[in-house]
């Protein structure tokens, strides 16, 4: 993790595994095209990323065979006890503003494992997110502010509106 409680790029690999893994033991091959899917389709593709990651979860103790079909085919893995607190270490990091490819990444993350999470740190995601968001708002409010005209004040103004909507939409998830 950064300094800030924010995860590296790799974290979020592993959180993506983990996540996976809190769902049930799957087949390994299947968890690494699941997890490289997600990945894709929120970032685009980024092997670099993957391999290292996932290999190193099984080496760390963080999941573990559950079971072998046969001789040649795949071992199921399952998640540790160890990687059940690494995965909620995780989930409860925080998120780097403004949001980039990983933050989106982790972000996507978050709400697509915060049912794993108990009400209390579910609820404090959604707040750390809403006001991540609010202060992502504040900064392109300074910025418009510059009396900025054209296109650029006009791009400003849809970013600002895409936030607002995301504002209203955490703060009834709070609710």
């Amino acid at each position: 993790m950064y300094r800030d409680n924010t995860l590296i790029p790799t974290e979020a690999i592993r959180l993506a595994a983990l996540g996976r893994l809190m769902e049930g033991s799957v087949d390994y091959s299947e968890l690494t095209n699941e997890v490289r899917h997600f990945v894709s389709s929120v970032i685009g593709p980024s092997l670099d990323m993957l391999t290292p990651s996932l290999e190193l979860i099984r080496l760390e103790g963080l999941a573990q065979s559950v079971s072998q079909l046969s001789r040649g085919q795949e071992t199921n893995i399952g998640i540790t006890e160890e990687g059940r607190e690494i995965f909620r270490t995780l989930m409860t990091s925080n998120v780097r503003a403004p949001v980039n490819d990983v933050s989106k990444l982790v972000i996507a993350l978050k709400m697509r494992f915060l049912y794993l999470l108990d009400s209390d740190d579910r609820a404090e995601q959604i707040t750390m997110l809403h006001c991540m968001y609010e202060s992502e708002l504040v900064r392109l409010e300074k910025l418009k502010s510059l009396h900025i005209k054209g296109r650029f004040a006009d791009w400003l103004g849809f970013e600002m509106a895409q936030l607002q909507a995301r504002l209203v939409w955490f703060k009834e998830q709070n609710s």
